[in-house]
């Protein structure tokens, strides 16, 4: 007998309650959600209802739209913004079947107490380590100083090969000494045959 009362409890207080959803209406919630100054839209905020587990994002303008019911408590959460709530109203009376509703969120900022952050436990650990350190490329330095060495670069400048432009000045100036050499008279006297006439002849001269 008692399981026989305790079933059609039962079955009274689960028609009651689907009466009741059945007399709640259906409403197209729309909206935008701003930020703390209303200055700007939030992009991706999540709007969810966690009774029915249904839920939307906001579109890149802000907006969003979903259908709830009346009674339904309405989540708005963001990363970066405190979460926000909202229960829908009756619209009991109500020629339309849609709610607009603009949303700010907060800013949700938390400041970190400052943190230094220490390879060495030690200042004395730190200096040591310091002074032993190798720099990088240290032995491409090494020998950088070593090959620019005063001597050994006089040495490399001595077997230099000529460049193009001496290689050019070289054979201008030899083609001038030889022009010289063939048209001009030779330097030395005791072989040029008409300085030996001019002497001849001021010999007789002088006898004379």
């Amino acid at each position: 007998m008692r399981v026989v009362i305790t079933f059609f409890v039962a079955f009274l207080i689960t028609g009651f309650c689907y009466s009741q959803e059945q007399e709640k209406e259906i409403i197209q919630f729309t909206g935008v959600v701003f930020n703390q100054d209303s200055t700007t839209v939030v992009p991706g905020v999540h709007i969810y209802i966690p009774k029915s587990g249904r839920g939307t994002t906001t579109n890149p303008y802000g907006f969003f739209s979903m259908p709830v019911m009346e009674g339904d408590s309405v989540v708005f959460s963001a990363v970066g913004f405190k979460r926000s709530f909202y229960i829908i109203p009756k619209h009991t009376g109500s020629s339309t079947s849609s709610l607009q509703l603009i949303v700010t969120l907060n800013d949700d900022i938390q400041f970190l107490e400052e943190v230094e952050i220490r390879p060495y436990p030690t200042e004395e650990m730190f200096k040591e380590a310091l002074i032993t350190m190798e720099l990088p490329y240290e032995r491409e330095y090494a020998n950088i100083h070593q090959w620019m060495n005063s001597e050994i670069m006089r040495r490399g400048y001595y077997d230099l090969p000529n460049s193009p432009n001496a290689n050019h000045r070289y054979f201008v100036q030899q083609q001038f000494q030889a022009y010289i050499n063939r048209y001009s008279p030779p330097q030395n006297q005791l072989l040029n045959p008409f300085a030996w006439a001019n002497f001849i002849n001021s010999l007789k001269r002088k006898k004379k």
